[in-house]
């Protein structure tokens, strides 16, 4: 089983909305086609809620790992470490479509509870990673 995770984003709606429809930039949008085309399911990692599903209803916010103090950011692992155990399947590929604030202190702690930690976009800047996903567009966002 394959479960993409998605790290918020700045650009919000500003009512109330289900986690997958509440971030509204164009790379948001464009990894949550590519975590439906390519994963089984999809969570949202939000700076403010930790793990979210995507049809669980929360209210915008103004909160982000990228401006984080390290100790935040360390509690907000712990706190997402506990939710993804309670969450995955055993021996469940998951596939991070987010920065590395995002995936520290998951990404290892992931592989040694036996998971398959996979970052299709690692290394590419925002503007390229829109581009390859523009590219993947075309064939429906499938890459397996």
């Amino acid at each position: 089983m394959r479960i993409a995770l998605v790290s918020c984003v700045k650009t919000k709606r500003t009512v109330a909305s289900p986690a997958g429809d509440l971030y509204t930039s164009p790379l948001f949008v464009a990894l949550r086609a590519y975590a439906n085309a390519n994963a089984d399911a999809w969570y949202v990692l939000s700076a403010e809620h930790g793990l979210v599903a995507p049809t669980t209803i929360i209210d915008p916010y103004e909160r982000t790992l990228n401006t984080m103090p390290k100790r935040d950011r360390t509690a907000w692992a712990e706190r997402v470490r506990t939710q993804l155990l309670e969450t995955l399947p055993t021996g469940a590929t998951v596939l991070f479509l987010a920065g590395q604030r995002y995936r520290e202190g998951l990404s290892e702690f992931l592989s040694a509870h036996g998971f398959s930690v996979q970052v299709p976009f690692i290394g590419l800047p925002l503007g390229k990673q829109l581009q390859r996903l523009k590219a993947l567009s075309e064939n429906g966002y499938r890459e397996r």
